[in-house]
């Protein structure tokens, strides 16, 4: 069997990766050169247990998500790949208010049966919070849980992507687009040449629609632009210090190589308007400093933008679409990106595979957010 991957981020990698492993198969991946690959600017943050997210669909998938990482990472470096940043650090849920923080500790301990991966559980004072992240402000208090992650995506995507070509997958660098027999997708074509194949998965984030619209087919899928910013420290040792998770949409996490990365705008409507922008660095700059004044004197090295694929609901698109023929839809992750991506590119392998999955897929079907023209 021949099977064709279309976007080669961090869902798309792990598919070609766990298909690499299984016999029988041989794997295209498919991707282009083009600005704002959400795997490319994520922060990388792996700590589902304390996300304010209260859908139980998107939990379970979060959660296994996070426990699908050891075991991942372990393979990668048996595979040679030991370069994918994955780190447990921690994370810091801060806060000025007590009662806060007796919720976050009470909701996050509520979880703890069902995820034991997720660690110890801490509370802190401000001065503990402080000595495991320096920058912060000195009225923070903190519940911390041990078991958070982070991850670079740049890094961990071609951890996964070199050890799939060193196990036979084939990349191929061009425009893709679907190649149809009515409705039915058939194979692929790659800047005009077909590539006959058996399945094709669809990994390629907020571009996915684009790749189903001569179907007739639309998906409700869209963009939504996010600025990071990646603040360098000189001098200073951040290799340990802890994901910091304030009580709102923003967060920071650093690096080994004395970085901070400050996010991140959630910019709905942005369609792929490429840009880096006043408004955005500000909002991120100033909450960043809001809870870390510390950061201030530190250098702005870079300020990241990707476009997150964002669904109707809060729920990934995650199934096959017999309708169109051998379609498996891997996208709409949002802001979960890193912290699902990997299990969800293994899912949409097992799909293609046929193999028995844990997991029950039907609340993420990527057809309730579908609408096919009855004449394309």
């Amino acid at each position: 069997m021949k099977v064709a991957i279309i976007g080669s981020g961090i869902v798309g990698s792990s598919a070609a990766y766990h298909l690499s492993k299984k016999e029988g198969i041989e794997v295209v991946l498919i991707d282009k050169e083009q600005d704002g690959k959400a795997t490319s600017a994520g922060a990388g943050i792996v700590c589902p247990w304390v996300s304010s997210v209260k859908d139980p669909d998107w939990y379970r998938l979060a959660r296994e998500g996070a426990r699908f990482y050891p075991g991942l990472i372990d393979r990668l470096d048996k595979d040679g790949e030991t370069q994918t940043s994955y780190k447990r650090v921690g994370a810091l849920c801060i806060s000025e208010g007590s009662e806060e923080l007796d919720q976050i500790e009470s909701d996050v301990r509520a979880k703890q049966a069902d995820a034991p991966e997720l660690g110890e559980i801490r509370r802190l004072s401000s001065e503990e919070t402080r000595r495991l992240f320096p920058p912060l402000h000195e009225n923070l208090e903190s519940v911390f849980v041990s078991g958070a992650a982070r991850v670079d995506g740049r890094q961990l995507r071609e951890a996964m992507k070199n050890a799939g070509v060193k196990n036979g997958v084939r990349f191929v660098s061009g425009e893709a687009s679907l190649v149809l027999d009515g409705r039915q997708v058939t194979g692929v074509s790659v800047d005009g040449t077909d590539l006959g194949v058996d399945e094709v998965i669809l990994t390629a984030g907020a571009w996915v629609p684009e790749l189903l619209n001569p179907l007739g087919v639309h998906l409700n899928v869209v963009p939504q632009r996010g600025q990071i910013a990646h603040i360098e420290l000189p001098d200073m040792d951040t290799s340990e210090w802890p994901v910091i998770l304030p009580q709102s949409s923003h967060y920071m996490l650093a690096f080994d190589d004395s970085r901070v990365v400050a996010g991140a705008t959630r910019e709905t409507g942005s369609g792929f308007d490429y840009r880096q922008t006043v408004s955005g660095v500000q909002e991120v700059t100033n909450e960043a400093l809001r809870v870390a004044p510390g950061l201030a004197q530190g250098t702005l090295k870079e300020v990241r933008i990707g476009f997150r694929p964002m669904g109707e609901d809060i729920l990934p698109l995650l199934g096959r679409v017999d309708e169109l023929g051998n379609v498996v839809i891997a996208t709409g992750l949002g802001a979960s990106g890193l912290t699902m991506g990997p299990y969800v590119g293994y899912l949409a392998a097992c799909l293609v595979a046929e193999e028995d999955i844990d997991i029950d897929l039907a609340p993420y079907h990527p057809m309730r957010s579908m609408k096919v023209n009855e004449q394309v």
